[in-house]
């Protein structure tokens, strides 16, 4: 278990509970409908990828690749530019923010490919996973 990716998981997802907190009470005071569902969307995206980080701590235990800890960093990347341009999107209501959710994505999807990969890459000895 890799214990540092494990504890930025748990601090992710505590994030990820509050916000959702605040886009279904604290928003609908001050942002239009279709505004709170770009922030629920980052959100919802937000808590996909704690999950997909604490997978990747605990494969840790049984899968010894870098392409863990690519995976790892690519997820973050991914919270921090997809779900936070929606976040950034739906509070702030500037358009410059669209341009950097599809980096966001981008970089969500290269962390399911490297997880895939270090998958893939593990070894197998005497019909025993090592």
């Amino acid at each position: 278990m890799r214990k540092g990716l494990l504890l930025l998981a748990a601090v992710s997802g505590f994030l990820a509970v509050a916000l959702g907190a605040f886009g279904a009470h604290g928003l609908k005071a001050v942002a239009p409908p279709e505004l709170i569902e770009v922030f629920n969307l980052g959100v919802q995206y937000h808590f996909y990828h704690t999950f997909a980080l604490i997978a990747v701590a605990f494969a840790g235990q049984w899968l010894t690749s870098r392409l863990l800890d690519w995976a790892a960093y690519l997820f973050i990347a991914g919270i921090v530019l997809f779900s936070g341009s929606l976040y950034g999107l739906a509070l702030v209501g500037s358009k410059w923010f669209g341009p950097i959710t599809p980096m966001g994505g981008g970089c969500f999807l290269l962390g399911w490919l490297l997880l895939a990969a270090a998958v893939w890459r593990h070894k197998v000895v005497d019909g025993n996973e090592s």
